[in-house]
């Protein structure tokens, strides 16, 4: 399938229970389930959904109880996938930003599907 054919969700709905796969024959789904698994993943992309642009030690401060070592490695594996864009500044002090890559800005619609499915369903679940 071609990104010029994209299925309509009511199309999704009639195929989906046929198996629905790339022309690599892979699960669509799959393949980006993949690169944000984990525990903090999903909540530094939601981070760069807030900011256009985070320096490393903003990232830290807004994800209490992540480890430096877990964001370093998170956000390692998230610039490697190509969901996100490390941007080094070689001046004093040096610093590094964050941000999306053009492919990351295109979860943010996803992003948006799964803020309004949490806040639908709020009251029936009990967070672990």
């Amino acid at each position: 399938m071609n990104e010029d054919e994209y299925l309509t969700y009511q199309e999704y709905l009639e195929r989906v229970g046929s198996g629905i796969t790339t022309k690599k024959g892979n699960c669509p789904v799959t393949l980006l389930l993949l690169m944000i698994q984990g525990k903090w993943k999903s909540q530094i992309l939601y981070q760069f959904c807030i900011h256009e642009k985070i320096r490393f030690g903003e990232l830290k401060k807004a994800l209490p109880g992540i480890t430096t070592t877990m964001l370093t490695n998170a956000l390692r594996e998230l610039v490697r996938d190509g969901l996100v864009v490390r941007e080094q500044f070689n001046e004093i002090p040096p610093h590094v930003e964050y941000s999306f890559s053009e492919m990351g800005k295109d979860l943010l619609p996803v992003f948006y599907a799964m803020m309004i499915w949490g806040f639908k369903h709020e009251d029936e679940i009990t967070p672990p």
